[in-house]
């Protein structure tokens, strides 16, 4: 029996970032002091900072995003998840903003987690591919994804 080495790494630079920063995350969160409501601050403040780190047009997205999430659904947390914009529901991601230059896509991406109440029969889409042409009216689309997804 002989066996062949893998030629492949398990993960991609930009995965092993991702896991590194989520590791940080899980780090600074358990060694933030002080309430929860100052917790959730630092987190929001945190998710903020992150937006404001991207390069445009994802930097613009993302600030649309976030701006429709907390007037869409003001009960959700922003927290930063995988060193990604996020927005959670009793400690459980919703969803979040992938900017495209995070994994060197064409596309940032808006992605909904399990706890998303988008369920519709046996099939449907958890996550939507948004470009700069992001409009108006796609705007309206989103929103009424996130108050469904929190329903």
């Amino acid at each position: 029996m002989t066996t062949t080495k893998k030629t492949e790494a398990a993960f991609t630079d930009e995965e092993r970032a991702a896991m590194q920063e989520h590791a940080a995350e899980v780090k600074r969160a358990r060694s933030t002091t002080g309430t929860k409501a100052e917790k959730a601050a630092a987190e929001a403040a945190a998710v903020v900072a992150k937006i404001a780190e991207m390069a445009e047009p994802d930097r613009g997205l993302a600030e649309r995003v976030h701006r429709i999430a907390l007037e869409a659904a003001p009960e959700l947390a922003p927290r930063l998840w995988y060193g990604m914009p996020a927005y959670a529901k009793d400690g459980k991601v919703v969803f979040f903003f992938q900017d495209a230059a995070k994994f060197k896509a064409r596309y940032s991406t808006l992605g909904f987690q399990d706890p998303a109440q988008l369920d519709d029969g046996s099939f449907w889409p958890t996550s939507w591919a948004i470009t700069p042409e992001f409009s108006a009216e796609d705007e309206v689309t989103v929103a009424a994804l996130v108050r469904r997804a929190v329903a």
